[in-house]
């Protein structure tokens, strides 16, 4: 019985955090090999940031705390701080039940932490940020930072970042619920 009630879980999961556009949906498009970022509306391209900044080690599908590495996959943003440190803050629902399943499966959580993961996706909230997968991962700008330490390394703990013109320009697409895909 206990394994008919995990499936029905991640199934209710799965159906309530899905993350497709429709047509005339505005998403972001996150293209780490080229350090873009691309507001699209659809399948069509609105506007695209160049020289964006990822984690200092790069990215990876197995994140983890304190790895500085983006996480890859699909995402939504699930609050706006516009008082940020880091001039204006959009966090993202990190991890994913994508992120918590791996991380289940190599052993790096728990199956308390997957379902606290899955507990909040169930509910539409923004799951648990102070687990061993990490947290409080989303796009921001460069605050009072060195913009030529911007514009020549990824230096981020795992964000995406733009500059604080870029994030302000970002802010006029994007709203709380808009999908973020990191490839």
């Amino acid at each position: 019985m206990t394994h008919i009630f995990s499936f029905l879980l991640v199934m209710l999961a799965f159906l309530t955090t899905s993350h497709s556009v429709s047509a005339n949906e505005i998403w972001v498009d996150v293209n780490t090999k080229d350090y873009t970022l691309s507001v699209m509306q659809g399948n069509k391209v609105q506007l695209v940031f160049n020289n964006v900044s990822i984690g200092r080690y790069g990215t990876t599908w197995s994140k983890v705390t304190k790895d500085d590495k983006t996480p890859l996959g699909k995402f939504k943003i699930g609050w706006i701080n516009e008082k940020s440190r880091f001039h204006r803050f959009f966090g993202l629902d990190y991890p994913s039940l994508e992120n918590a399943k791996r991380a289940l499966e190599e052993k790096k959580i728990s199956y308390e932490t997957w379902y606290q993961i899955l507990d909040a996706k169930i509910l539409g909230k923004t799951p648990p940020q102070n687990t061993q997968l990490g947290g409080h991962i989303g796009i921001h700008g460069i605050g009072q930072g060195n913009p030529d330490i911007h514009n020549n390394y990824n230096w981020t703990n795992g964000c995406i970042a733009l500059t604080n013109k870029q994030i302000d320009q970002l802010s006029q697409w994007v709203k709380t619920g808009t999908v973020v895909n990191i490839r």
